[in-house]
């Protein structure tokens, strides 16, 4: 078990944590309704925290920042000599924090996508687990929540008697999620991305070669081009130039380098 604590990458700092251990700190957390906001962030994760000095800071007050990507987690065994043999890959984090809540009894809601997708996601994961209890789910509103829509959010989360959430809003919306109701919930919550698609069924996860060697992305790419093409053919060589330049310190991006945010995104 791996857990060396948080490390600055391009000024986003990021657990050098495996599995075990961050299925432990969620789980115990879980156990004992203590808050914890959790993200798995590949490139594109850390990009978006380097280009916006806001979000940055909204990340930097994560208490729990996964390597999802190959490449992030190559990035912290290269600067850091962390150690790590695997990433902390959002959509397997998912599938076996449901086996540990099936176990113990631990009751999780699903926040984010569209109805749909929550639907099937819910049908795959009970017949994966079927003693895993989903208590309660709730789509996207896909706009920004009034502050009374924010609370009333929390208030039905919270009468369900969730132990998790899983949170399915996609990158930044998703660890803006997190960030913003972690003290009204104070339970762990959970970003995951595409995991809500990939355990759905609708959407294809990348061969398990391609995924070991940092591949996933030229996968992705190639299915969803329209949509994809400026997040990895931009920001994918931008963060190896930046990596180039930490790893040489002509370059080290400060995590305290940050802007408090003066308001609430209050996505939905």
């Amino acid at each position: 078990m791996i857990d060396g604590g948080k490390y600055n990458v391009l000024g986003v700092e990021i657990n050098a944590i495996d599995y075990a251990a961050a299925i432990e700190r969620i789980i115990s957390a879980a156990q004992t309704q203590h808050p914890l906001a959790v993200t798995a962030l590949a490139v594109h994760g850390v990009m978006t925290g380097v280009l916006d000095k806001t979000h940055r800071y909204r990340l930097n007050r994560l208490d729990l920042i996964t390597p999802d990507g190959q490449p992030v987690r190559w990035a912290l065994n290269l600067l850091y000599k962390t150690g790590l043999t695997d990433r902390v890959y959002g959509p397997t984090l998912t599938l076996k924090l449901c086996e540990r809540a099936a176990a113990e009894n631990l009751p999780i809601y699903l926040y984010g996508s569209q109805p749909e997708t929550l639907n099937k996601l819910a049908q795959n994961l009970i017949r994966q687990f079927p003693d895993l209890k989903i208590v309660g789910m709730q789509p996207s509103f896909f706009r920004r929540v009034t502050a009374e829509e924010k609370l009333q959010i929390a208030t039905e989360i919270q009468a369900t008697g969730a132990k998790m959430v899983f949170v399915g809003l996609g990158c930044p919306r998703q660890e803006t999620w997190v960030y913003e109701y972690r003290d009204l919930l104070s339970i762990p919550l959970i970003a995951v991305g595409a995991a809500f698609d990939f355990h759905a069924g609708t959407l294809s996860q990348a061969p398990a070669w391609m995924q070991k060697r940092g591949l996933e992305w030229f996968y992705r790419l190639t299915r969803e081009p329209s949509r994809l093409w400026k997040r990895y053919l931009l920001l994918n060589p931008l963060y190896l130039w930046l990596l180039f330049l930490q790893a040489t310190r002509l370059k080290i991006s400060d995590p305290d380098d940050a802007t408090a945010p003066t308001e609430e995104l209050r996505y939905g």
